[in-house]
Formats: C-alpha cells, sequence, structure tokens
C-alpha cells in the first residue's frame, strides 16, 4: 500500500485528487492537505468584485465530496514540507507521512515587493474570494463617489488575463450604472505591449486587446514599473527596451486592483533542489521533480521560465486547461510508479483562455502555449462572455460531483475545432 498526498485543493489540486483516485490501485490511499475545506472557483473573482456573484454562487465544501470519493482531507494546511523526511509539517504541529506527494498549492502572492499594494495597502486584488468581497465593498463606493480607476500587474506578474478582464468588466458595471463617463480608466502593465500575456502574443491579442481598449476609453501603460502606491496616487515608471527610464507618472485613483508578482508559498520557498530562487517547484517533463523523484508538481506553483528577454520582469501564465493536462500527465506518471513501471506522460500544455469583457470577450487558444506553437488563434465576441458563464457552471458541477472530467467537456471543445486539451504525450518503453 502507498499513500499520495496531494498538497493544495484550488483548481488544479482539487481536480488532481479526483483523477489520482481513479487511478490509483484499491490499496492506495489518497489525502488532500488544505487550509480549510473550502474550494473557490478563482475565475470568477472579477464577477465577485462588481456583485455579478456572491461567494456561495463559487464556493463548494470538499468535506461531502471528499469523504464520498475514499479521499482523506487535513484542512489544517502545511507549514513545511520536508521532502528528505517525506512528510509534511501541518499548522497544528502534527506531521503527515507520504510515498509521493504531489504539490498544487497556487502561489504565494506578493503584495510586499511594492509598497503600498494589496488589501493591506491602498489597491484590491481578485486574487482570492476575500480580496474579491473586499473589492466589491470599493466598488459600491466608487460608484456612489466616481473617481479615476488604476487597473494592471505589477512587475514580475505572470497573470495578466484576469487584469484585462477586470478592466473591461469594470467598464461594463460602470456603464451599466451610468457613471462610466464620470471615472478616467488607465491600464498599467509591465508587459512590453499589450496583449502580450507572458506569452508573447497568441494571434492578434495585440490588435484585439488595443482595438477594445480604444473602443471603451481605456489608456494604458506598457513596460510599467510601479514603484510605490499611496492613498489615492501610484507611482510608475515607464521604461525604455533597454530598462531605463523613459518617463515617470504619478496616477490619482479612487479605485484600483493591481496584480502582485507571485512567489512560492512558505512551507515550499527555499528548499534546497525542491524550489527556484522564487520558491517554484522546480520539474522535469513528467513533472517530477530532479532532486526528490517521489515529488511531483502542478499549476502556479511549477518553475516556467519567461517566453523571451522583456525591459521587466514578466512571467509565463499557467491557464486552467493547461493546469489539467499537467494534472492527467502527473495521475498517470504517478500511477505507472505505483505500478512498479516508470513514468513516460508528458503534459502537452495546451492552453485556452477566455478572457470576459462582461459583454463580450476575447478568446485564444495556444497549442502549445509555450512557442513556438502549432496553433495560434485569437477571436473576439459576445460568444465568450456566455462560454466564460458556461465555464464556471461546468467546472463547479465536476467539482461538486468529485469527477475530473465529463463528456460534455471533451464535446464542446471538439465543437470549438480544439484537441482534447488534456491528451497527453506517452512516450515509448525503452
Amino acid at each position: 500500500m502507498s499513500h499520495v498526498v496531494v498538497l493544495g485543493a484550488g483548481l488544479g489540486g482539487t481536480i488532481m485528487a479526483y483523477e489520482m483516485k481513479d487511478k490509483m490501485r484499491p490499496e492506495d490511499r489518497l489525502t488532500v492537505v488544505n487550509m480549510g475545506a473550502s474550494y473557490s472557483f478563482v475565475p470568477s473573482n472579477p464577477w465577485i468584485a462588481v456583485g455579478w456573484r456572491k461567494r456561495e454562487d463559487i464556493t463548494v465544501d470538499l468535506s461531502p465530496v471528499l469523504a464520498k470519493r475514499g479521499i482523506a482531507l487535513r484542512p489544517e494546511g502545511a507549514r513545511r514540507v520536508h521532502p528528505k523526511e517525506n512528510r509534511i509539517e501541518l499548522n497544528d504541529g502534527s506531521f503527515l507521512d507520504y510515498d509521493y506527494l504531489i504539490i498544487a498549492t497556487g502561489p504565494d502572492l506578493a503584495f510586499d515587493e511594492v509598497a503600498g499594494l494589496g488589501p493591506d495597502g491602498h489597491t484590491q486584488s481578485i486574487c482570492q474570494v476575500d480580496h474579491a468581497m473586499q473589492a466589491k465593498a470599493a466598488f459600491d463606493e466608487l460608484v456612489a463617489k466616481p473617481g479615476p480607476i488604476v487597473v494592471g500587474a505589477a512587475p514580475g506578474a505572470s497573470c495578466f488575463g484576469p487584469a484585462y478582464e477586470f478592466a473591461f468588466i469594470l467598464d461594463t458595471a460602470l456603464r451599466s450604472a451610468r457613471k462610466r463617463d464620470q471615472v478616467p480608466m488607465t491600464f498599467v502593465t509591465p508587459e512590453p505591449y499589450i496583449g502580450h500575456l507572458g506569452l508573447d502574443g497568441v494571434g492578434d491579442t495585440k490588435g484585439l486587446m488595443e482595438s477594445a481598449m480604444r473602443e471603451r476609453h481605456i489608456k494604458w501603460i506598457t513596460n510599467a514599473r510601479m514603484t510605490k502606491v499611496d492613498a489615492g496616487r501610484m507611482s510608475v515608471e515607464e521604461v525604455n527596451e533597454d530598462g531605463t527610464i523613459k518617463a515617470t507618472h504619478e496616477l490619482p485613483f479612487a479605485f484600483s486592483m493591481m496584480l502582485p508578482a507571485f512567489r512560492g508559498v512558505p512551507a515550499v520557498h527555499g528548499i534546497e533542489g525542491l524550489t527556484n530562487p522564487r520558491g517554484f517547484i522546480l520539474i522535469d517533463k513528467y513533472q517530477r521533480n530532479p532532486a526528490f523523484s517521489n515529488v511531483f508538481a502542478i499549476g502556479v506553483c511549477v518553475a516556467i521560465p519567461p517566453t523571451g528577454k522583456t525591459p521587466l520582469a514578466v512571467g509565463v501564465p499557467k491557464t486552467g486547461f493547461m493546469i489539467e493536462s499537467m494534472v492527467t500527465a502527473t495521475a498517470a506518471n504517478v500511477a505507472a510508479l505505483l505500478r512498479g513501471e516508470e513514468p513516460r506522460a508528458v503534459a502537452t500544455w495546451n492552453a485556452v483562455c477566455l478572457a470576459d469583457f462582461g459583454d463580450q470577450g476575447i478568446a485564444f487558444v495556444a497549442q502549445p502555449q509555450i512557442p513556438p506553437r502549432n496553433v495560434n488563434w485569437s477571436s473576439q465576441g459576445k460568444w465568450v462572455h456566455a462560454a466564460k458563464v458556461g465555464f464556471e457552471k461546468y467546472f463547479l458541477h465536476k467539482v461538486r460531483q468529485g469527477r475530473s472530467e465529463t463528456f460534455y467537456e471533451n464535446l464542446a471543445l471538439d465543437l470549438l475545432g480544439i484537441k482534447k486539451l488534456k491528451d497527453i504525450h506517452i512516450e515509448p518503453a525503452e
């Protein structure tokens, strides 16, 4: 009998547990370690922040679902991973031993890297549902007393899609409230151009995003390094291609939402051989850590190098569909080890992103996500908003049912002309 532990129960970790359970031997045990027992659908946080969703609409109590699947839950959360000892120290001081560990923690939010950034400072966040609820209160104040908005991301950020989404969703929500004409909006990003997305663009995301922002009267500053945030004012340095300062900006705001840079969570940060200097988990093509062969990792916590050189630090996003590809490969590889075989499954890292604008949106498909690509496509239309709503309902249904995928997921992707994103490459046996 072997004990497999999944550390984290977010978008990747929850589906990881379901898929791992399906592939394990009957005698093996599976435990999920998470801070609390609640799953929250993070992609819906922008809707929470403008009042289009409530907390209960996007959260799931995992306790009964995991129990039904025969998966143990440790809601104490992890204080520290001890990979040399094959155990996890939990926040209550107890220890949990494992034979195989799958790290799916998501990121630590590095608000402290910019003075005044974050919910404890002067800007809002949509990274967590609690942050989104706080942003909703600030949004209500904005509607009551309109003023300038600054939206965007900090240097080193790697998840730009939600920043763009939220700018457009704010635009839609303010137009519905008949207050948009009183609210100048500026988008601030370290990307070298609008629509870069940490991927050097996908299809014509540059043209589509710029056109959409002009149409909605959203100004932008690229190659932008936010240096500090004071109450109602943001200091920004705009840099040249060589990193020298091109211009400085003092941006007043009544409301601001800025995504932070990510880093590894404290439970793993700084463990030699396990993480890079930012605390992200080092993996090989099998999602396996090179130093600790019984440790795997999926999702945002994984270390991926940038797609190219940029004047400011711009990370690579790990999209939901890309993460599901990692999940499928990891489940296959851990299952192989349980059977005494070697890992041979390699994730495709294909990506589909639906950037919702509240009434329409932009979709892009990158196969694989990291260039060069076989498919490099983007499109705009009202169908994107409908698709995003449909995916939210579908994914939450999947989590509540304790299933890793359904027939409808494959059917929808086939209708879009997209090869099944969770397909993995199985290398031939030597």
